[in-house]
């Protein structure tokens, strides 16, 4: 393509959304990828013939962009069950959703994963979380998400065997600094949806959205060295111009390439992959340390959630540790040592695939970055940022954020 209107460097799902809004409006984009696939962090391998995410990752069926930008029904999502199984005082307990599973739940109000009362408070935050529309949330008195917990009343039995590890998967923040407007709008979204995965892994997600731009805008393997005024300088030298410049990249790449801009605090993650020939737990389920000790934050069985994760008759597991190691083989043997208290001999079944070491996974929502919620995307005149780090740490934010930032070009390029 030659002299495009704007250029966007970065194909996550930031700079995906971005380039199609702008295509939409009858823009000639040219999209920039450094790496050989485009999604960003959003990105599944083939090992062996599983398929592994980079990183233990969810799509939240009732993202309000979500609906808008994807075909849903094309990524044959498949999803985990309502609620989680916990570990706790040496056994794993059923925690239903009580809305959704109503049996089940009830049966759970006794359980020993919390109060009675810590049952009906979740019903509260439930309701608290879904009450007005998506956008108040973001408008919402802000506090820590562990004094939000504390002001409802939890117990500390309910923090620490249910709501800590639950939300510690999704904020990859143990301490549960993050803030309360990003817990209410993960309890909205988990309220009025499924987690799930597409069939084909997280990959299907950017892979969609690639697949509908036209031939010739996204260049892959065109990493960019850098970026100022309304030109860009490739890798190998060459120089493009256009009328604008958005770089959706990862925070710390977009911080290189724009001088001054600042970088987020990042939440760190380590996700380990093992094959099983039988799943250590049966269903769709989360499976959460409520026990406040030991090295392992949650794991999912994922070819109980999609079949195609896993070669016929094997079984795919991830396991989440908070925070990265300089040490992985050593990370390998306490977690499976760890396993094996949960779930016995089997667990020297297991076969190591791989390990994902992620220490730029999400960008921290803590009080001070969600303030305010959406931060701008334009820069100057001409030049833009879009990424998660501009809105909420999520697909919803990356998503939202690229087509904030292709409104802000296309009022520049009218003006």
């Amino acid at each position: 393509m030659s002299n495009p209107d704007v250029i966007v460097v970065g194909a996550g799902l930031a700079g995906l959304a971005c380039a199609r809004a702008l295509i939409q409006s009858r823009v000639r984009v040219l999209l920039l990828e450094a790496a050989d696939a485009p999604g960003g962090r959003v990105r599944t391998e083939v090992c062996e013939g599983f398929l592994l995410d980079r990183g233990f990752q969810v799509y939240l069926s009732a993202y309000p962009e979500g609906r808008q930008v994807l075909d849903l029904k094309a990524l044959r999502l498949r999803r985990f069950a309502p609620g989680a199984k916990v570990w706790r005082g040496g056994r794993l307990h059923t925690v239903a959703d009580p809305l959704r599973r109503p049996l089940a739940g009830l049966g759970q109000l006794f359980g020993p994963v919390g109060t009675f009362g810590d049952k009906l408070r979740v019903l509260e935050l439930r309701q608290l979380a879904r009450s007005g529309e998506d956008e108040d949330v973001w408008l919402r008195p802000q506090r820590t998400s562990r004094r939000y917990l504390e002001e409802l009343g939890f117990t500390e039995s309910m923090v620490e065997g249910f709501l800590r590890p639950f939300l510690s998967g999704v904020f990859l923040d143990r301490a549960l600094t993050t803030s309360s407007r990003f817990l209410e709008f993960v309890f909205r979204m988990f309220a009025t949806g499924d987690a799930c995965v597409p069939e084909q892994g997280m990959r299907a997600i950017p892979a969609q959205l690639a697949a509908k731009l036209p031939t010739a805008v996204l260049r892959m393997h065109t990493p960019v060295a850098d970026v100022w005024g309304h030109r860009v300088r490739l890798a190998d030298g060459e120089q493009v111009a256009a009328k604008a410049v958005v770089v959706a990249t990862e925070p710390t790449s977009a911080a290189a390439l724009l001088p001054g801009m600042p970088v987020p605090r990042m939440n760190a993650v380590t996700c380990l992959y093992f094959a099983a020939p039988e799943p250590p737990v049966s269903g769709p389920w989360l499976v959460l340390n409520g026990e406040g000790r030991g090295v392992v934050n949650h794991l999912a069985v994922m070819s109980e959630v999609s079949a195609t994760y896993a070669p016929p008759g094997q079984a795919l597991i991830a396991v989440s540790v908070l925070g990265v190691s300089t040490d992985e083989d050593g990370l390998r043997v306490k977690v499976l040592a760890e396993l094996t208290e949960w779930f016995g001999s089997r667990v020297a079944r297991w076969r190591h695939l791989r390990t994902y070491s992620l220490p730029y996974a999400l960008p921290a929502q803590t009080v001070d970055a969600l303030e305010p919620p959406h931060r701008p995307v334009r820069l100057s005149p001409g030049l833009f940022v879009c990424g998660d780090h501009r809105d909420s740490a999520s697909i919803q934010g990356a998503l939202v954020s690229g087509r904030r930032a292709a409104e802000a070009v296309l009022r520049d390029l009218e003006a």
